[in-house]
């Protein structure tokens, strides 16, 4: 599908407002010509033939069709602005919601401010085609075509003399679009760019102030700002050029007709009321012209926004549900990976991960930073798929799994905690928005979270989030802790989520883990020993690979990684080494 035939997809479903609006448009075209018909019939009838009797007739003939005209030029342009309005919501929620499909893969390459712009400013270009530029086009058009067929009615040499500016208005329209394409595809990339930009600074504000470097960061704005304002420059010069050329265009119009039209009267060709006739028709082939190199613009900016949100739009998510997958109301828990090797942009995530975990076992995950461990839960989430072995849920493969329902089995309190500008009640609710404030209440608990939560002035009602209430990171976790908590899910994946919270608060939450349905499986990704040491299974990961598993006490037997982890951390190297190395 081709990013026009894309938009009339859309524009299909208000044809209805699109057909009644060119009809009214067409309307008004045709009463455009009655006016100036009637202001000659008073010139020649009334003024020089003296039949003062059908001045009143005339002139409130006149008056009508004005009135008609007006109420019709209302009406039309409210139903073209309906029908963009309409257009505009379609594609935008239609836009969204493929935003919503795609996976991470998808967000790792594109900018936010990228993707907001295709929400906003290709939007308005959209609507702003629809709702104004289509009729202008039209309209323009059947007024040049009506005003030269009633000239040609006066007087067929004037009429000819009229034409001869026509092809060079052709010509200027035909390189004006040819220029105006490629400049409006580079203003809407460096709109985006700035937009990125300043929605990167924004959010990353603190870190900004945090190293004192606004200065820096203002330079780099002032550049990308540069390169805007230089697009847009270049952008305005073709209409520069080439406006100026329509209005001189029109000018010769009024020009022919002063000259070559008063010397006709002069020699009695046609008559005064004619010439004012043909006076009236001239706006009508004025404004097209004057109108010409701004609707070229128009149309080349509606261009290159449709071609761009449609580039975004028709990405396909590596990761999709099947067409069939299997749904099961309640998982189990079981979890199984077979030989799981993962690679991105050419380069070994994890390679060769095998394990199993039975229903209701806690297993701990340790390792250095960038070693894999996260990564085995994004493809446990099927956020990403493996690029070879298999993740078994339940004895079943996650490609073949509805992605909403293993998703909505699994609870996740994420490394980089996000909480959305709701109330905490909100926030911690998000994963069962129809669940009691005694159910929010309760999973808090066990994040310990009530405590500060209703410590707030504004209690569990406090909003949080991108413009709220400031949180301590601890804080944060706690309130993520608890949105997992309340799913009451098959499986719970903590990635770090106590790295913040002092040993107490760690302590707490770990007996509160305890307490978790004996269907529940529970993944804790951590740095500190204290957070995986009671954990059925332990998993130690380098390099994207598993080198130790076992429980605490069989690792620190061991005296690798684990053991050396575990004495960096309390101090103290355990006996069972040093009766291994023979050190008293």
């Amino acid at each position: 599908m081709t990013p026009m035939k894309w938009f009339l997809s859309f524009l299909k479903k208000y044809r209805g407002y699109m057909a009644l609006g060119i009809v009214m448009t067409t309307a008004v075209s045709v009463l455009s010509v009655v006016n100036p018909y009637i202001s000659g019939q008073i010139v020649d009838r009334v003024i020089s033939g003296g039949d003062y009797e059908l001045l009143m007739p005339l002139v409130v003939c006149l008056i009508g069709v004005t009135v008609v005209m007006g109420i019709l030029r209302f009406l039309f342009q409210a139903v073209f602005e309906t029908a963009s309005q309409g257009l505009l919501y379609d594609m935008r929620d239609k836009v969204y919601r493929k935003l919503l499909e795609e996976d991470f893969a998808f967000y790792n390459k594109k900018r936010t401010g990228d993707l907001m712009s295709r929400q906003t400013g290709d939007m308005d270009a959209i609507r702003h085609f629809v709702a104004y530029v289509i009729y202008m086009v039209y309209q323009s058009v059947l007024l040049f075509v009506f005003a030269l067929l009633m000239i040609f009615t006066v007087n067929t040499k004037l009429a000819l003399a009229m034409l001869l500016v026509l092809p060079f208005t052709a010509l200027a329209t035909f390189f004006q679009s040819k220029e105006v394409r490629p400049a409006f595809k580079r203003n809407r990339d460096c709109f985006s760019s700035l937009n990125a930009f300043v929605q990167e600074n924004v959010s990353g504000n603190r870190v900004v102030r945090a190293f004192a470097k606004e200065d820096y960061e203002i330079e780099k704005f002032n550049k990308e700002n540069d390169k805007f304002r230089d697009a847009q420059v270049d952008a305005s010069k073709i209409w520069m050029k080439y406006v100026p050329v329509f209005e001189v265009l029109s000018y010769i119009l009024t020009i022919i007709l002063m000259l070559y039209g008063g010397s006709m009267v002069i020699s009695e060709e046609i008559t005064l009321g004619q010439l004012v006739t043909v006076n009236g028709y001239l706006w009508m082939l004025n404004n097209p012209l004057r109108q010409a190199g701004w609707l070229v613009n128009d149309i080349g900016n509606f261009v290159t926004s449709v071609e761009k949100i449609y580039a975004t739009y028709r990405e396909e998510p590596q990761v999709k549900t099947p067409p069939s997958g299997l749904v099961k109301r309640h998982l189990r828990g079981e979890v199984e990976f077979r030989d799981v090797s993962y690679r991105a942009d050419d380069e070994d995530i994890v390679m060769n991960i095998s394990f199993h975990v039975k229903p209701g076992q806690t297993v701990g995950i340790i390792g250095s930073t960038g070693s894999g461990k996260s990564t085995i839960m994004n493809l446990l989430c099927r956020f990403y798929d493996t690029t070879s072995g298999e993740v078994l849920v339940d004895g079943v493969n996650v490609r073949d799994m509805d992605l909403y329902n293993l998703r909505d089995n699994i609870g996740m309190a994420m490394q980089d905690v996000f909480l959305f500008s709701d109330t905490i009640e909100g926030n911690i609710a998000y994963g069962r928005p129809d669940c009691s404030f005694e159910q929010v209440k309760a999973a808090a608990v066990m994040a310990d979270a009530n405590h500060f939560i209703s410590a707030l002035p504004e209690g569990y009602d406090t909003i949080v989030g991108e413009r709220g209430v400031g949180l301590s990171g601890g804080q944060k976790q706690r309130i993520s802790l608890a949105r997992a908590l309340l799913k009451e899910p098959s499986i719970l994946i903590l990635d770090d989520t106590t790295s913040a919270v002092d040993m107490e608060t760690e302590s707490y939450i770990q007996s509160q883990l305890k307490k978790l349905n004996k269907g529940c499986t529970i993944f804790v990704i951590a740095y500190r020993i204290s957070s995986i040491k009671d954990a059925d299974l332990i998993l130690v990961m380098d390099n994207g690979r598993i080198i130790e598993r076992g429980t605490h006490e069989e690792l620190v037997a061991a005296g690798g990684y684990y053991a050396t982890a575990f004495h960096h951390q309390y101090g103290e190297i355990p006996r069972e080494i040093l009766n291994e190395r023979g050190e008293n």
